[in-house]
Parts: C-alpha cells; sequence; structure tokens
C-alpha cells in the first residue's frame, strides 16, 4: 500500500517527526546567590522541556551547583550538589557533557539549557562550550530562545542562523556585564561597610559586638541589626598582653601559648565558630591568628580572606583598611608592623632554648634564628662537623631560581665557626652592653660613623625596579598586541593582561610600602642616653644558660649579620623604653646567681597607645 506523500520532497521530513529527536539537558545554579538547588535546577529542567517540540526527548541529565565565572578547566569538578537532595538523577556535570558529546556513540543530538547564562557567566567560556558541541555536531539550544527546526529536511543545516546567534551573543554580553556590575557595585558598599566601621561575621578574640538595630526599616522590622567592636573585659587585656609577648620579648607562638595555658582563668583560649572544634586551650596556631589581625590596631580592616577559595589567606596590599580608627585599639598601629617584621624574620624558627623540635636535631645552637648571612638576607641554620659547630649558609639553585642575584656574591657553601660567634657576642655585652666605658665606646663609634647595613633596603629596592620592568613589559603588550581578528579572543587576551598588570601593581605597592617602613626604622635615634639606664655588671654569656641567655638575646632584639666579603660580624641590638623593663628584669637574674634559672617574674612594659587614641 502506498501513502501520497511517499514520493514528495516532505517525506523525510515526515519519518524524521516519527523518531524522536534525543536531547540532553544542561543546569547551573549557584548556593553563592542565595539559590536553591532543590527548586532552582528542576525548574531549570521543566522549562526546558516545555521549550522542545513534540518530537523531542530529554534522555540525559547533566548539572552543576558552582559559579558559572570559574574557568572551564575547573568546571564540574565540585560535589557541591551532594549537599542538597536535588530530584533528579545526574549523569555528570558539564565536563562529563563535552567529554560524551565527542564520543560517536553519545546519546543525544542536541543540548538544552534554560538560557546561555546557564553555560557559563563569562563570554568566553560560553562560546567555548558552544564551539566545542558544535565541532562535534551537536546543536545547543536555549529555552529563552525562538528553537530552530530540528528536522531540517534540506541539506541538514538551518540556514537562518544570523539573528539567532546575534541575539545569543548580546544576552551572553548582557549577563557578563550584569554579574561583573553587581560585583563591582557589592564590592563598593563593602569599602563604605568598613569605612563607617561596621563588623562583619563573629567578633574576633578580644571583642565584643555591640548591636545596633539596622538602618533600613524593613531588615530592621525583621530584627535584623548590625554590629560595632568594644573590648571584652578580660579577653581585651589577654590580646594586649600577647602582642606584649610577642613584641618585647620575641617569643614564638608556641612559646606565647604555653604561657597563656599556665592561667587559664585570666588568659582564657577562644572558641571557634564551631565550638566542637574547641582544644579548651591555646595553640600556637591560635596566637598567630591573634597576632595577624589587624582590626586590634582600632581600624576596621576586610577582605583579608579570599571568600571564593575556601578562606584563603589574601595578601595585606589586597586588605581594604579604614582611614580612620573605628573602634578601641588593643594595641597601637606600630607595635602590629614591628610584630608583622618579627614574624617575616623569624619564619620558620623556633624560639625555645634546647635541642630543635626537628626530629634529627641532636644539638643546641645557641645563636639558633639569631644569624644571617648578608649576602641573601637568609637565617643561617646550625651545623657540626668533626665535632665542631658551624652556623652555614648553602644556596641551592633549585629552590631559589628566582633570586639568581645571590650567586654573583654568595659562596657555594658559607660556613662559620660558632665559638668564632660566641667570643664576638661575649665581648660585644660585655664591654659596650654592660661594661663601664660603653657611652664613651658607642660616642667613638658614632664619630667614626658605624657602617650601614643596606642589604635588606637594596634588596627590595631590587624587588621593585624589577616589578616596574615587568608592567611596562605588560604595557608593551597591549601596545604591540596585533588583533586576531577574533574579538572574544582579543578580549580575554586584553582581560588577562590587565589582571596580570593589576597582580604587579599591588606587589609593587605593598613592597614600597615595606621599604618606607624599613627607611622610617633606620633614622637614627636622637637619644642615646637611654643606654645609660642598663646596670653595669659582669655577664658571662656562657655560664647563665641557654634559656636565660635566649630571653636576654630576645629582650634586646639581638641580630648578627656575617659578612663574607670582609669576614666581619655586624651586631645589631635595639635598646628602646618599651623593652627597657624586660631587660631590667633579665639582668636582675643574671646578677643574682643563687636565683633558678629564669624564676623570676618578669614586669611586663606598658604599651602605650598613639596620642588620642583610647585605652583598654
Amino acid at each position: 500500500m502506498s501513502f501520497p506523500w511517499e514520493d514528495s520532497d516532505d517525506a523525510a521530513a515526515v519519518q524524521a517527526a516519527e523518531i524522536p529527536l534525543s536531547v540532553a539537558w544542561l543546569g547551573r545554579t549557584s548556593t553563592d546567590d542565595q539559590q536553591d538547588p532543590t527548586l532552582s535546577l528542576p525548574r531549570q529542567l521543566r522549562s526546558s522541556r516545555d521549550a522542545l517540540p513534540d518530537n523531542a526527548l530529554i534522555v540525559a541529565h547533566f548539572y552543576d551547583v558552582e559559579s558559572g565565572r570559574m574557568d572551564l578547566a575547573a568546571r564540574g569538578q565540585g560535589h557541591a550538589h551532594e549537599a542538597f537532595d536535588i530530584p533528579i538523577a545526574r549523569d555528570g556535570g558539564i565536563q562529563d557533557l563535552l567529554a560524551e558529546a565527542k564520543r560517536p556513540d553519545r546519546r543525544f543530538a542536541a543540548v538544552i539549557c534554560e538560557s546561555v547564562e546557564r553555560v557559563a557567566r563569562r563570554t568566553y567560556f560560553g562560546t567555548k562550550i558552544e564551539y566545542e558541541l558544535e565541532q562535534a555536531g551537536v546543536l545547543l539550544l536555549a529555552a529563552d530562545e525562538p528553537m530552530p527546526q530540528l528536522d531540517q529536511p534540506r541539506g541538514g543545516r538551518s540556514r537562518k542562523r544570523a539573528s539567532r546567534v546575534l541575539t545569543r551573543r548580546v544576552k551572553q554580553a548582557v549577563a557578563e556585564w550584569y554579574v561583573l556590575q553587581m560585583l563591582e557595585l557589592s564590592w563598593d558598599a563593602f569599602c563604605e561597610h568598613t569605612e563607617q566601621g561596621w563588623n562583619v561575621g563573629k567578633p574576633c578574640y578580644g571583642y565584643r559586638a555591640k548591636k545596633i538595630p539596622h538602618p533600613v526599616a524593613a531588615k530592621r522590622a525583621e530584627g535584623r541589626s548590625k554590629s560595632r567592636l568594644i573590648p571584652h573585659p578580660v579577653e581585651g587585656p589577654t590580646v594586649t598582653h600577647i602582642f606584649m609577648l610577642r613584641s618585647v620579648y620575641r617569643l614564638g607562638y608556641d612559646a606565647i601559648a604555653d604561657r597563656l595555658n599556665l592561667e587559664p582563668q585570666k588568659y582564657p583560649p577562644p572558641t571557634p565558630v564551631d565550638p566542637r572544634r574547641a582544644l579548651g586551650r591555646w595553640s600556637g596556631s591560635a596566637v598567630r591568628d591573634v597576632l595577624a589581625n589587624p582590626k586590634y590596631t582600632g581600624y576596621m580592616v576586610w577582605n583579608r580572606r579570599a571568600t571564593k577559595q575556601g578562606g584563603k589567606n589574601n595578601p595585606p596590599s589586597e586588605w581594604v583598611w579604614s582611614r580612620q580608627p573605628t573602634h578601641e585599639p588593643l594595641v597601637t598601629k606600630e607595635i602590629f608592623q614591628q610584630v608583622a617584621a618579627i614574624a617575616r624574620t623569624r619564619q620558620g624558627s623556633s624560639s625555645n632554648p634546647g635541642p630543635s623540635n626537628q626530629p634529627r636535631a641532636k644539638r643546641t645552637y645557641p645563636f639558633r634564628s639569631y644569624v644571617f648571612c648578608d649576602p641573601c638576607n637568609r637565617r643561617m641554620h646550625g651545623k657540626t662537623k668533626r665535632k665542631i659547630q658551624y652556623y652555614a649558609c648553602e644556596p641551592d639553585m633549585r629552590h631559589h631560581k628566582d633570586r639568581r642575584d645571590w650567586y654573583a656574591k654568595h659562596p657555594k657553601s658559607l660556613w662559620v665557626r660558632e665559638d668564632d660567634l660566641f667570643d664576638c657576642v661575649q665581648e660585644f655585652f660585655a664591654e659596650r652592653v654592660f661594661g663601664p666605658k660603653r657611652m664613651a665606646t658607642l660616642a667613638e663609634e658614632l664619630a667614626k660613623g658605624t657602617p650601614k647595613d643596606n642589604s635588606a633596603r637594596d634588596h627590595l629596592e631590587k624587588e621593585i625596579s624589577d616589578l616596574e620592568r615587568r608592567q611596562r613589559n605588560v604595557l608593551d603588550q597591549i601596545e604591540d598586541h596585533i588583533p586576531s581578528g577574533d574579538d572574544e579572543i582579543d578580549r580575554d587576551f586584553r582581560e588577562r593582561l590587565q589582571r596580570r598588570y593589576s597582580d604587579l601593581a599591588r606587589t609593587r605597592k605593598a613592597k614600597r610600602e615595606e621599604l618606607n617602613a624599613l627607611v622610617e626604622a633606620e633614622q637614627p635615634q636622637d637619644d642615646q642616653t637611654i643606654l645609660n639606664e642598663l646596670p653595669r655588671l659582669k655577664v658571662d654569656l656562657e655560664a647563665i644558660g641557654d634559656e636565660l641567655r635566649r630571653k636576654l638575646f630576645d629582650a634586646f632584639r639581638l641580630e648578627l649579620r656575617y659578612r663574607v666579603d670582609a669576614h666581619e660580624l655586624l651586631i645589631r641590638i635595639t635598646v628602646k623604653e618599651d623593652n627597657v623593663p624586660a631587660i631590667m628584669a633579665l639582668t636582675s637574674d643574671i646578677a643574682s646567681p643563687a636565683a633558678p634559672d629564669g624564676a623570676a617574674e618578669i614586669v611586663p612594659p606598658v604599651l602605650v597607645p598613639p596620642q588620642g587614641a583610647l585605652t583598654v
């Protein structure tokens, strides 16, 4: 039996209409937008199904719960969807969809999404996904766009695509612009929020939240409020004490924690956001968190952590500070900067007396963490050879490829004997610190002109010059760029160069601030008579024991810098009003041999806030 349409041009169309068109559905939602994936994804699926013609059938479901602004290589790798009870069987994410689309045995001939911004929030990645699907012979459809003719009886490809492509590109550009605008507005709002002194999240240890009714009437009616920081009566003095132990006595994080744990009632340990994680005691990491928090200076600071990267710490150059103090400080900004400098010089070194915590350590090195190599500005480590103790610096090009400027003036292996260092330090303290002729010796040295150690400053100036050179290179690439003819590729190229230039500019700014602080710290002090406040006594560094000796070195902020070219040792100590009480307490122990080593109570100095600041 024959039918009238069997010999007509529309016979193929009728046959195609009887065969269902297999389609894969692509969905995406983000909890960062306060969306509910259990509602959003089923709605997207329903909208996509309703837009398809009757002869189309969804045979696979691919979806992710993630940001559409992520790099394509990182998309589809998360497990956020597992935290929700989503009533859609999942065949995979975006990467699984692209992988199956390239296989000859794929289950679908087209992919549909609710709208193109569900594919990606960046135009470049959205068009890249569309291009990869097109190269595999898979059509990308959107439920909110006019549906093309899917049976395509004449030649297998629709010839009416221009308007549809234009509409899609405009929508992708608008979607990307909308996200960028919202991010910029949100950033500005958070900066203003910080400027006004409002706190975000749980108050840091040492402060309490002073809740104020929300200024917006609608939010105030919901019971919402905003908060400012006020000092905690017990935790506030604890924070000040922690900064004193670090800035004056140069104690390490674990050493400070040990002291605090001796009096838990006076120095209560912090409670984390999740109380189940509470240790019930101080730890080195908890002390480090306190010392690294700039809010204790009285300024409100935001953007210390990257919330989109799992709470990763941002560099200080990206922090947002209020221009004026907004709450009562627990320490001065000057002390906070001093503590930050201590962290850089002491990184990786223990302040506890006795052998190192390293498992292979078998010996005690009395100058551990105090000796620096002048050519590379790195701390020298203890080594023993034939029962003689040394301090060595052995840079390895495999680990320091970015510091090739070291090797022109740095020996392959630099060793200096500990007994030579000990003799120099013993003579220095006996004659120039506690000796009867110390003031005359100081005046003589000042008259001759003490050689300045400019290695740290030179290193920072070289880094700043290198960053300036790299910024110029980026600008040259922008000026010399020859357009490829593809607007999307050229736009992505310019955006990447702009981000690179911004990163270099932020790093350069941070280095410039570090250099300015170093130059300011190197300014000569007008009052040398403070040295006369110290007692005159005979001191034997070897006889007083390692524990008391390290306390003495820390109180004086001792730094030994070995200059290999001249084979000389630069000994630097710092005597200021804030560390004189600690020095005086230690010298009383040194002058009283009958007293147990380190048994005397050290009287903490008073931390004086800057003029005009509030006090605790």
